[in-house]
């Protein structure tokens, strides 16, 4: 048997396996790593997080990423320039990681990698005719097997856009195996840049799961943040907290077709970015308000989207909510969940044993640990697939 055959088969059949879970979303904040260890798959699986870190991107790689993200026109040479580049620059992140953790390569059995999205287009968004679902992760699997010399699996999104999803999210195969519990009506929400939540139900019935993104979650403060402040994000809600809520530019916001789009479906900074917050403002002629009502306003206006999205679409009563993602350390935001949900239990993904911070980093872990020694799991009318490709280091 080929050598890389027989060491995949050795791994997939360990009763333990030690992974790494990479994941870089749409802030750019930097590259977060979960070292995980699993036992068993699917609904037996057994985890534990071993290590995380978070090692963030300096200013010129933001600037070279941001030169493709999003963008319906790019420079192709630019993006497969930056396909292989940043496959190596991941790579010598791990090997950073692992350093600090006093780890050897050779002590790790898989990497799971999700990429840099660059480009997300759900045909509800591009609505080109011919043409179906599509995203792109770019940072090759390969060049980051070969970097480090573990196995990497990649490419995630691909296998759920060829059985027909869109490529995301994602979380739901890891919230079903890490966050169900019999007898509780629970939502995992992530506010990342983009918001998302899985609603799992207490009588674990699969087919009444909602797993779907709701709206912006941190990608419009932040980039108005970036605009009008010179600062990366709005800490401890500062800014926020200075302004008003301006209700003519909420109203605009929140009128666009994706609020209302059936279920499951995905978004991304495609549509939410700087030029829907001006043409909101055109529409509602609020182009002269300040910058601290902007932020404001915007922040409100993730907190609303999430708060009519859970009331509108789960009628169950007793619900806990677990958070994660950079949202949670969002003041204004979560103070707004709770008053507006005052009759749920809103807490952190911290209370199910899963870091909120590392919570994605960890799902890929998982979802490569179902690509090794996994089964499809029919979850509603979600894809039913394994997803990841294999890169061997030789």
């Amino acid at each position: 048997m080929n050598q890389n055959l027989q060491k995949l088969f050795n791994i997939a059949k360990k009763r333990a396996k030690i992974g790494l879970g990479l994941m870089s979303g749409t802030s750019l904040d930097g590259l977060d790593i979960a070292l995980c260890r699993f036992t068993g798959s699917g609904l037996q699986t057994q985890f534990n997080l071993l290590k995380f870190i978070t090692i963030p991107y300096q200013e010129a790689f933001k600037k070279e990423i941001q030169q493709v993200f999003a963008c319906k026109e790019a420079s192709l040479e630019k993006v497969c320039l930056l396909n292989e580049y940043i496959g190596n620059f991941h790579g010598e992140l791990v090997l950073q990681a692992l350093a600090g953790w006093k780890l050897k390569p050779e002590n790790i059995d898989f990497i799971a990698s999700h990429g840099q999205t660059i480009y997300h287009a759900p045909q509800r968004l591009h609505q080109q005719p011919g043409y179906s679902n599509a995203t792109l992760q770019i940072g090759d699997g390969d060049h980051l097997a070969v970097k480090t010399g573990i196995l990497t699996i990649s490419d995630f999104r691909q296998k759920h856009v060829a059985a027909g999803g869109e490529g995301a999210p994602l979380a739901l195969y890891g919230d079903v195996i890490l966050g169900s519990k019999a007898g509780e009506n629970r939502i995992l929400l992530n506010i990342g840049g983009i918001a998302n939540l899985t609603y799992l139900p207490a009588n674990g019935d699969y087919t009444h799961i909602i797993c779907t993104d709701i709206g912006p979650g941190n990608t419009l403060i932040d980039a108005a943040c970036r605009k009008y402040f010179n600062k990366p994000f709005d800490k401890n809600s500062e800014i926020a907290l200075a302004g008003s809520i301006n209700e003519f530019l909420i109203s605009a916001l929140l009128d666009h077709p994706f609020f209302t789009e059936q279920l499951p479906k995905t978004t991304g900074t495609e549509l939410f970015n700087l030029t829907y917050l001006e043409n909101a403002q055109k529409r509602s002629n609020t182009l002269h308000i300040g910058h601290q009502d902007i932020i404001c306003t915007l922040s409100a206006f993730t907190a609303k989207s999430i708060v009519g999205f859970i009331t509108a679409n789960i009628k169950a009563k007793d619900i806990k909510i677990f958070a994660s993602g950079g949202g949670t350390k969002n003041i204004y935001i979560l103070k707004y969940l709770r008053k507006a949900l005052p009759d749920a239990i809103i807490t952190n993904t911290g209370d199910l044993g899963i870091d909120p911070d590392a919570k994605e980093a960890i799902l890929f872990a998982l979802l490569g640990n179902e690509a090794l020694c996994g089964e499809p799991i029919k979850i509603g009318n979600n894809p039913d697939v394994l997803m990841g490709k294999f890169s061997f280091p030789l």
